[in-house]
């Protein structure tokens, strides 16, 4: 097992500890090939990746890198929130993980990573600086993740002292970031990183392509931390409708701000007109699907990558039902040789990522496909190739070879560990075996 080096281990909050148990037995019964995966996969962000800070607060590292993602900390510990309601370490972990989100959030809504303190590790590029950012790739979705995580936990568990000033800050400072990059043109920011491959920065001097007004609000980088081709990222924008929607109910629920909710909700239906005006595209062979990215003058990049926000997790991330014709049409596409980033090989197949060596496949796109199908066989196809592309690590991984699994990039990737235990926790509670 992998721990973070030099610090004390994790207290492990008892109610996970019993889900370790379930699922054990559970897999061991009826999917054997998958029980050795699945408590410590379940665990592995929770033993590995979490350390509580001076202040109270929380730091998730995502694995191998030493700094905190706003995206993959709201995901990695994502699973953990079902079991809080009874625990009090549990609550006091996941509370803090979200306060220290709504601190980084607050210091720069800029930055899609963090470091651990003022420390100013990371990179050094031609943007804004700040001592406690990591990485300043500016990404729409980084943003949503804490609002996500923050809904979730209350809808889950109850709980509305989360909501504090420092919260509602965010929710200021993440609408005021939305709203300026509806009109990129007029934006404060840029980045250029150097000697660097070519989407590890923004081309047109820092500022990224030429992109017209459309309702929709503009991302610089993917989740996958490349850069964008065209500045609409369409998952990342329907990530930030459901957000907002969020936004809208804590605000007049909990904060009693009317005001702010109905900015909330303005904005949010902005972005929804701007991806149904400019975001659908109609395709000769699967009719019409939504695309993946576009800068609103006619120019559509026609894929999907692997990373969440991606197309394939709409339903996932509760923009749409799984049934909902849009997306089974553009569902079918993605997972089709004519999406660009679809690989096949003789031991899987799935959705891979244009970050990753050409023809890898990721676990996060075939857990997501599992997470997002209504189909039995699909589902059970994909735990077959889960269970035979670890390489006999027992975790997963960040992307692989399809033919030759031992050839895999990131052994420590806790985002992919824990959405793939949460798949198989959701197969446990559903009795996914029984329905064969």
């Amino acid at each position: 097992m992998i721990k973070r080096k030099g610090e004390k281990e994790m207290q492990i909050p008892e109610s996970l500890k019993r889900r370790v148990e379930q699922l054990n037995e559970y897999y061991t019964a009826h999917y054997e090939p998958l029980a050795p995966l699945a408590g410590q996969c379940f665990l592995n962000t929770m033993e590995t990746t979490v350390k509580q800070l001076e202040d109270g607060t929380y730091f998730v590292i995502t694995g191998d890198i030493p700094a905190m993602w706003l995206r993959d900390s709201a995901a990695q510990v994502r699973p953990y929130v079902k079991f809080a309601k009874e625990d009090e370490l549990l609550q006091e972990i996941l509370e803090g993980v979200i306060a220290k989100q709504a601190k980084l959030v607050c210091i720069d809504p800029y930055a899609n990573a963090f470091n651990e303190s003022a420390n100013g590790a990371g990179h050094q590029d031609d943007t804004v600086l700040n001592d406690h950012v990591w990485e300043r790739k500016y990404e729409v979705d980084s943003l949503c993740a804490p609002l996500y995580l923050g809904y979730y936990y209350w809808k889950t568990t109850g709980i509305s002292r989360i909501f504090t000033q420092d919260y509602r800050d965010m929710i200021e400072a993440i609408v005021a970031t939305f709203r300026t990059e509806q009109d990129h043109g007029k934006s404060p920011y840029s980045f250029k990183r150097y000697g660097c491959v070519k989407t590890d920065t923004l081309p047109n001097d820092g500022k990224g392509t030429s992109v017209k007004v459309t309702g929709m609000t503009w991302s610089g980088f993917r989740p996958s931390d490349d850069c964008c081709d065209y500045g609409y990222l369409i998952p990342a924008n329907m990530m930030a409708v459901k957000a907002l929607q969020f936004a809208e109910e804590i605000c007049r629920e909990c904060y009693q701000d009317g005001q702010l909710a109905d900015r909330c909700s303005a904005l949010a239906g902005e972005i929804e007109e701007g991806i149904q005006a400019y975001g659908v595209v109609d395709h000769p062979k699967y009719g019409r699907i939504y695309a993946y990215e576009t800068d609103g003058f006619g120019n559509y990049n026609l894929m999907d990558d692997a990373n969440s926000p991606s197309l394939l997790s709409m339903p996932y991330l509760g923009y749409c039902d799984k049934e909902d014709p849009l997306y089974q049409n553009t569902r079918r596409f993605i997972l089709s040789k004519d999406n660009p980033y679809y690989f096949e090989g003789s031991q899987a197949k799935g959705v891979g990522s244009p970050h990753t060596p050409e023809g890898y496949v990721w676990h996060i796109g075939i857990t997501m496909q599992a997470l997002t199908s209504n189909d039995h066989e699909e589902v059970q196809e994909c735990l077959d190739m889960l269970a035979r592309t670890h390489a006999g690590t027992n975790y997963m991984h960040e992307s692989f070879d399809p033919s030759a699994p031992e050839e895999y990039s990131r052994p420590w990737f806790a985002w992919a560990n824990t959405l793939f235990a949460e798949l198989l926790n959701q197969l446990m509670e559903e009795d996914f075996f029984a329905q064969g």
